[in-house]
């Protein structure tokens, strides 16, 4: 197995993600790699109500804010410092996908609800890093 120099871990920011960040820092402990961790919140679209629409531009914008504070301290607790914390807009994979080429990041670290059945192996987000992933992927049960 080769060495990973560049960790990306991607956190729902549910209690679980305390464990798939656990398992990265200690996979980039093992390697001396360097991890960065991402949230990626999905937008949230126009919402319509009769004839007038919704502006949800500020709903987004504290959506952000709260998902930036709550990385903040999630990464904090493993020293991750700030300037690898990302919080971003998008579909999850896709996005991974991105920050992944953007920054030379050689593994992708994922959490994957563990759910019944072979059909249910990996959740939709693991799924889909995998998929188009250009570099190795790492899902993490939780």
């Amino acid at each position: 197995m080769s060495a990973y120099c560049h960790i990306l871990v991607g956190l729902d920011l549910t209690e679980e993600s305390r464990i798939v960040l656990q398992k990265a820092t200690e996979l980039g402990k093992n390697f001396n790699a360097s991890i960065t961790a991402a949230h990626i919140l999905e937008p949230l679209a126009f919402a319509y109500g009769g004839d007038m629409p919704i502006d949800l531009t500020e709903a987004q914008a504290a959506m952000e804010e709260q998902a930036t504070l709550r990385l903040a301290k999630l990464c904090e607790e493993f020293d991750i410092h700030q300037d690898r914390q990302i919080v971003t807009l998008g579909q999850p994979a896709s996005e991974l996908h991105e920050i992944a080429e953007k920054h030379d990041v050689d593994l992708i670290v994922v959490g994957s609800h563990g759910k019944h059945g072979l059909a249910m192996l990996f959740s939709s987000t693991a799924k889909g890093v995998v998929a188009g992933a250009k570099c190795d992927v790492l899902a993490v049960r939780v």
